[in-house]
């Protein structure tokens, strides 16, 4: 690789100075430490989390983005504020800590659990539903825990699901330079998640399947399916839909995967819009070739594909979008995760992945050598790190190891705000 030029390198140094700036503007991090419950009229969403990171040291976190060793497991309790203060579609984050019920989402619960205490939330969970069904729900590239948890709690509150609502979280090191590691920790989890599917087949409790994935949640989905398929020689009847919101899966390679899991798969609903920067991006990264959430579905050869697998398709390719990367165009509503395509609305991006000005000028003006972590990308952003702080946050922790220097992640702060403390900032 060609060497970076000492300007490049000078302009490392100053994003690194300005990663260290207090935060203003956006809301704080580390929003998860219970509160108590003071507006009982507020609605509570209960869900199980199911997740491969690891177990954070930091107060508020709970999960970061590493992964660990064997999957664990969290039983947490999420207030929602009442409609007056919040739009349907909305996450109502905290302007500051601790979280108010009365006008945030806050974290009522949030204990740990082992596989036993899992089990047994899930049957009391699936007993409370009319239908015996569980909902699925896997998070897409570049999410936090508490990103992932909120969203989910929003999706359930606003869809009025009965479903017993599993949130399954990987390891995502929420930043855009850390696509690859993303990719891998999906990989990374397919076990996990196969075993949990097995477990949901197996129960006679749960009648019903369903299966939301967003992004390259897609992926670990789809694979874990597959996987599953394989092992037992079909998918379980049980499985009944499976939603597949902008899916960043190579198309061929999910030709292959269909195929792999047999004439017996669930109904696959795919939400697709050909002006997706993030998904545009994500071509360049992986060899020009389409990808599944991008595609033209009236044209050769998806359409016969689509229509020999019986493969209901959403083309969100006209809808008006606030979400400047084109990547979660749909709003959630009731019938978006009921299958959920009856209604297409817009609104918010099905994640909370703070997206900063920084990475959209990224995607724009870089291809894969940005993905995978050229100095180059980086200093592009760098300018916009001094207003922005998405991109002041989704970039710190990549200083040291792109600029050569020697400067570590916990030298890149010298100080701690404390309504947004950093992983890494000095104590």
């Amino acid at each position: 690789m060609a060497s970076v030029p000492q300007s490049w390198l000078r302009w490392v140094v100053v994003f690194a100075a300005v990663s260290a700036l207090p935060a203003c503007g956006g809301h704080p991090k580390d929003v998860l430490i219970p509160v108590a419950n003071t507006s009982p009229q507020s609605p509570k969403v209960d869900m199980l989390i199911a997740t491969t990171r690891t177990r954070s040291t930091v107060p508020g976190e709970m999960f970061n983005g590493e992964r660990a060793l064997a999957p664990a497991f969290a039983d947490m309790t999420i207030s929602i504020p009442p409609s007056r203060v919040r739009k349907e579609g909305q996450v109502a984050w905290p302007k500051r800590l601790p979280s108010n019920p009365a006008t945030d989402f806050a974290t009522i619960k949030a204990d740990d659990l082992n596989v036993d205490e899992a089990k047994k939330w899930l049957s009391a969970g699936v007993r409370k539903t009319p239908d015996g069904s569980v909902l699925v729900f896997i998070h897409g590239f570049n999410n936090r825990f508490e990103d992932a948890v909120y969203r989910f709690a929003q999706i359930v509150h606003d869809s009025g699901v009965h479903s017993a609502p599993v949130l399954v979280t990987w390891p995502s090191r929420g930043s855009l330079l850390a696509y690859g590691y993303d990719r891998e920790s999906t990989n990374y989890t397919r076990n996990a998640l196969e075993t949990l599917f097995q477990y949901l087949a197996k129960d006679p409790q749960v009648k019903e399947v369903s299966i939301l994935a967003h992004s390259m949640g897609n992926w670990l989905a789809l694979e874990s399916l597959r996987q599953m398929a394989i092992r037992n020689g079909r998918l379980p009847e049980k499985f009944k839909n499976v939603m597949l919101a902008a899916p960043d899966v190579d198309v061929d390679v999910f030709s292959q995967q269909i195929v792999d899991m047999g004439n017996q798969h669930p109904q696959f609903t795919l939400f697709v819009s050909r002006d997706d920067k993030a998904l545009a991006f994500s071509r360049r990264v992986w060899g020009d070739v389409a990808r599944l959430g991008a595609i033209d579905p009236e044209q050769a050869p998806y359409k016969k594909e689509l229509e020999d697998n019986k493969i209901m398709v959403i083309d969100l390719t006209k809808i008006k979008s606030g979400d400047s990367m084109n990547h979660g165009k749909f709003a959630e509503s009731p019938q978006i995760v009921q299958l959920i395509g009856r209604r297409i609305s817009e609104g918010q991006t099905l994640t909370d992945s703070r997206v900063g000005l920084g990475d959209q000028i990224l995607v724009a003006t870089t291809g894969a050598a940005a993905a995978a972590g050229n100095v180059a990308g980086l200093v592009l952003a760098a300018p916009v790190a001094v207003v922005d702080q998405d991109t002041r946050d989704n970039y710190a922790s990549h200083v040291g190891s792109l600029s050569g220097s020697g400067v570590t992640p916990a030298t890149a702060f010298a100080n701690c705000d404390e309504t947004r403390p950093e992983r890494n900032c000095k104590r």
